[in-house]
């Protein structure tokens, strides 16, 4: 969970990118890079394979100012999407404060998109949290494929708790900060 210290009056958070191997989590976190002044960002750590696939993680600590006199900072994390990597994604969500699952829109991902909420669920549970008591939302990723699935079945497979959930396509960056407000706001409302 979220550590404060009280000598440096600092919030340090964790939000973990979720999804299904090749669903946009680490496309996110380079747009929300590049579009940010160096001054409140870090530097964007990324292990990925030639084929652009995440091996371990990728870390983008984010600056975003004060909240109540303390300065707040957000780590954001990806999980491999691979299922041969769930004890990388087991260990990533190790002190997770949000959590932003990114759905593959393409209609041939429904069952991985499924697959992959049930492995995050069940790897929530070696840490004693489930999606009732963790701040998390929904970004439904490339919305501009021609065989992009409806949004109404999008919710239905995996909108389980009713959570916040944003359309994106985020290699042109549409839904990406939406989705990072939002996840952003429910962890700092539940610090206060």
């Amino acid at each position: 969970m979220a550590l404060v210290n009280y000598a440096q009056r600092e919030i340090n958070c964790k939000i973990v990118y979720y999804g299904t191997g090749l669903g946009g989590k680490t496309t996110n976190l380079k747009y929300i890079h590049s579009q940010l002044a160096p001054t409140t960002r870090g530097e964007l750590i990324s292990l990925a394979t030639e084929t652009e696939r995440t091996l371990f993680f990728d870390f983008l600590p984010l600056d975003l100012g004060s909240v109540q006199g303390f300065k707040t900072r957000f780590s954001l994390y990806t999980v491999p999407g691979q299922v041969e990597y769930n004890a990388s994604r087991k260990l990533i969500l190790n002190g997770v404060d949000g959590i932003i699952f990114v759905a593959d829109s393409d209609m041939m991902r429904s069952k991985e998109n499924v697959e992959s909420l049930e492995n995050m669920i069940e790897n929530l549970a070696e840490y004693s949290l489930t999606l009732d008591n963790i701040p998390w939302v929904l970004q439904y990723n490339k919305r501009d494929l021609a065989n992009a699935m409806p949004i109404e079945r999008m919710e239905k497979e995996l909108n389980l708790k009713g959570v916040p959930s944003f359309e994106a396509v985020a290699s042109e960056g549409l839904g990406v900060f939406a989705t990072l407000k939002a996840i952003s706001k429910l962890i700092l409302n539940r610090l206060q």
